[in-house]
């Protein structure tokens, strides 16, 4: 007689690993990394190298420090380091990246417990702590001229309130423009995410709802909502870390309101602030706040009743 064999979930034996998930994001940022390798130069390599073994380096110490089973294997930490490497300008120092990606890895990853644990995006977090602790992370290079040592160019948003040498709707989308390695092309980064959510990797809940209300503030406020969608690191932020799966929410619901707050956000920063740039500090603003969007906007099993709060 066969025995009936209990155990808990998941049960589903097809599930997708999380190498498998990395592997489709590391394919996904690959035209935009290219796009910025042809117009900032070869130092893009070496940067990107940098950073991905940096954060593959910390984390297989990290974890063999605190005894735990190490990662490295799920490419995680791959991913991390290349997102913090398209957070970076050309001309950021490589001991720029090993800082970087110890803050993400070690600090924010790590300390929480590792992959899921984390409470804030990695990349997010280490480019504002280096974005507000070392003045070169402003020095823009302009493309196609692979001088390094140039003085430093504004990025499209600067040129935008300035008024001086406004770039293209061309320029802006295929990257011909200053700025860190992954906010200049915007079609690669859309190709990229169109792959993802072709894959079923992400939901397009929260970009849609990211890009389309900094489009429709920027139009109310009065500026160019065209300009505003490709300038930036806008798509990079909607497609990559507004759709991270362990500081974003889980509901549609959830990942809409998460979208329209990191665009509000973001358009504050912009329209009011001195950043010219709001992306990276919307998104880590909206982490913080993800529990609660997960909290409001969860299903109710039908028929459940809320326990009551002084019960027991």
């Amino acid at each position: 007689m066969d025995k009936l064999i209990v155990s808990p979930s998941p049960h589903d034996e097809n599930y997708t690993k999380t190498s498998t998930i990395m592997l489709n994001v590391i394919i996904a940022l690959l035209p935009a990394w290219g796009a910025a390798v042809y117009f900032f130069g070869m130092r893009v390599i070496p940067l990107t190298a940098v950073c991905i073994g940096s954060c593959v380096c910390f984390e297989y110490f990290c974890r063999s420090l605190m005894k735990r089973s190490n990662t490295i294997s799920d490419l995680s930490a791959v991913v991390t380091g290349l997102l913090l490497a398209m957070n970076l300008p050309v001309t950021a120092p490589y001991w720029m990246g090993v800082i970087g990606s110890f803050v993400a890895i070690v600090v924010v990853k790590q300390l929480f417990g590792g992959i899921g644990q984390n409470f804030a995006n990695p990349a997010i977090t280490a480019r504002i702590v280096l974005m507000v602790s070392f003045p070169s992370m402003s020095h823009w290079i302009k493309p196609l001229e692979y001088n390094y040592d140039a003085v430093s160019s504004a990025t499209p948003l600067v040129l935008a309130s300035s008024g001086d040498n406004v770039p293209s709707y061309l320029d802006l989308f295929i990257g011909k423009t200053g700025g860190c390695l992954g906010e200049v092309c915007a079609l690669g980064l859309l190709i990229g995410g169109l792959y993802l959510a072709f894959r079923k990797i992400i939901s397009l809940a929260a970009p849609i709802s990211f890009i389309g209300s900094v489009f429709l503030l920027s139009w109310l406020g009065g500026e160019d909502p065209v300009y505003q969608i490709l300038a930036g690191g806008l798509f990079l932020g909607a497609f990559f870390m507004a759709t991270d799966y362990a500081t974003t929410p889980i509901t549609t619901k959830g990942k809409i309101a998460f979208g329209l707050g990191c665009g509000i956000i973001t358009f504050v920063i912009r329209h009011f602030g001195t950043y010219p740039e709001g992306v990276s500090f919307s998104i880590l603003l909206m982490n913080v706040l993800t529990p609660y969007i997960e909290q409001l906007t969860r299903t109710k099993v039908l028929g459940a009743k809320e326990a009551a709060k002084n019960e027991g």
